[in-house]
């Protein structure tokens, strides 16, 4: 087998996304760090695209996406968590070039 590197190419209509590694714990408006493992309610989570397929019509490569980590597919790659979507269970997305947008920024 050779050492070649493979690059990975999405299919269709999925999205890869890297999830900070911070991203799990908070702080409370009066400063109070709350850890990843405290859950009161689902919770939806950011994370930077990093690959998307040839379907994808509403995110590119580096923007940042709102979506549910609870039932999506985790990939490990080169010792780095990503998770694999379809474009339609994102609920967000923030990026340089809205179309429309909720006047608040990240």
């Amino acid at each position: 087998m050779s050492d070649a590197k493979l690059e990975i190419q999405m299919l269709h209509d999925r999205v890869m996304v890297k999830i900070n590694p911070e991203a799990g714990e908070r702080r409370s408006s009066g400063g109070i760090l709350i850890p990843a493992t405290a859950q009161v309610a689902k919770r939806l989570s950011w994370g930077e695209v990093c690959g998307v397929g040839s379907h994808v019509r509403a995110v590119t490569v580096g923007d940042q996406v709102l979506f549910s980590a609870d039932d999506q597919f985790e990939v490990e790659i080169q010792a780095q968590a990503y998770y694999v979507l379809r474009e339609r269970d994102l609920h967000a997305v923030a990026n340089t070039h809205p179309e429309h947008g909720t006047g608040l920024y990240l």
